[in-house]
This record gives C-alpha cells, structure tokens and sequence, in this order.
C-alpha cells in the first residue's frame, strides 16, 4: 500500500510511482530495516552472491544463505561497520569484504552520516554530514569480479549511500549483466533529487532489466536481467582487470 505521505510527496514531484513490468514470486528476507524482497525463480547454492553494504545488519545476507544454501560476498569499507562485524559470530559462507564498490579502482573520500548512531558513510558530501571526511578504499565491479575469479554475478545488492548512481552508470559498459539487481536509491538525499532515481532506472530498463518490485518506501527497487542485446549473465571466462 502507498502511504499518504507519498502520495503527497508525488503531488510536490518528490516521488514517483514507477511501473513494473514483471509479475514473479518474492520473498523478503531478513528484518524490516535491513531486508529486501528477492525474486525465488532459480535461486541455489551455486549463486555468486555479491552485497554491497554492510553496515550493522546481516540479516538479509544470512536469511539468503540460511534457505538457499548461497555464499555472500559482503563488502563495506566504513570502519565503524568492520569493528561490528569483528564481533558477530558469522558462518563461513559470509566472506568480509574491507572495501566498496565505485564506478573506478582506488579511493573514494567518504562522508559521515548525521545521527552519531549510524554508520553509513557516504560519496555523496551532504550538507547535514557531521565530522570531516574519510578516504576508504574502492572497486569496480568487474575488477572485484576478476579477482573472486567470477565469470558472472546472479545477484546484486546495492546499499551504498548514493554510489549506486555511478556504478549503474558504469555497468552499461560492461557485458556482464548480474541476473538480479536490488538497489537502494537515495534520492531523498537532497544533494541527488529524484530525477537521478528516474534516469538510473531508464539505464537499467535500457540495459534489459525489467522492474519486479518497488518497496512501499519508493526507494528498494527489484530489477532482473531479460536481456538481449548480446549481453549474458555469465561470461566464459573471469573478467579481465580494467
């Protein structure tokens, strides 16, 4: 269900009700603030996994190995994440990750969230940041990929605080095309806006993926990969370095 506030917020053209064009069978998995809705079709053990931000909660992560039988690749370079993580008891099928996902190798400078209780840095320099900046390390999909030895990703998760923008962007230009994409948005970041949101999701639907599902949100988004376009969810050998 939509809320009012959302449909108020569509009337100010704050939100926007974008359509789907897939009807599937979903599943939420893990807890409300940290969980998504995953498309069932075809999910088992043998899928590359790959979940981009960690933040403190897993929930989500473990549910999918828990009834799927699935190894996680989970990365997040913010230290107070790590230092978290550091102290939970995981299963071996969670392999940590020290960096994030950038539309480039190297280094990105991060910065703090308002509330002194989160700790979800961002790329995106708000004007609500408290404390200075942080430089963390950073990777591109496709070079992260070749390194795991990965010919292909069947599942995409993207938590990362404004990044997702540029690395949407940057995966037109691979052939890579993971089968499933869950991302956050966060276009209610003031310094973004919500045409970034509109454009990111005409790339994808360009790309070949169609949206499944929408969270009452409007900022979790489903997307699976239909193709064409000579593009395949696997490659038949790793990626090459950039």
């Amino acid at each position: 269900m939509l809320s009012l506030r959302r449909a108020g917020r569509a009337l100010l053209g704050r939100d926007w009700y974008p359509r789907r064009e897939l009807r599937c069978a979903t599943r939420h998995l893990g807890t409300r603030y940290g969980g998504r809705h995953v498309a069932l079709e075809g999910i088992g053990p043998e899928w590359v996994v790959y979940s981009f931000g960690i933040g403190k909660d897993v929930s989500f992560d473990l549910a999918l190995i828990a009834q799927f039988g699935v190894t996680v690749q989970a990365f997040d370079p913010t230290p107070d994440s790590l230092a978290w993580i550091a102290q939970q008891a995981l299963p071996a099928q969670l392999i940590i990750h020290p960096y994030g996902l950038a539309e480039r190798d190297g280094s990105r400078e991060f910065f703090p969230p308002k509330n002194a209780q989160a700790v979800s840095h961002s790329v995106i320099e708000r004007s609500s940041a408290r404390g200075p900046s942080i430089t963390l390390p950073v990777k591109r999909l496709d070079s992260i990929a070749a390194e795991l030895g990965h010919t292909g990703i069947d599942l995409l998760k993207l938590d990362i605080e404004g990044a997702e923008y540029a690395v949407i962007d940057g995966l037109e230009e691979l052939r890579l095309r993971p089968r499933q994409i869950l991302v956050e948005f966060h276009h209610r970041f003031r310094e973004i806006g919500l045409e970034r949101t509109r454009r990111a999701v005409a790339r994808l639907r360009r790309m070949g993926y169609g949206l499944f599902q929408v969270s009452s949100s409007g900022e979790d988004y489903g997307f699976i990969y239909r193709g064409p376009g000579g593009y395949e969810t696997r490659l038949p050998q790793p990626l090459p370095s950039p």
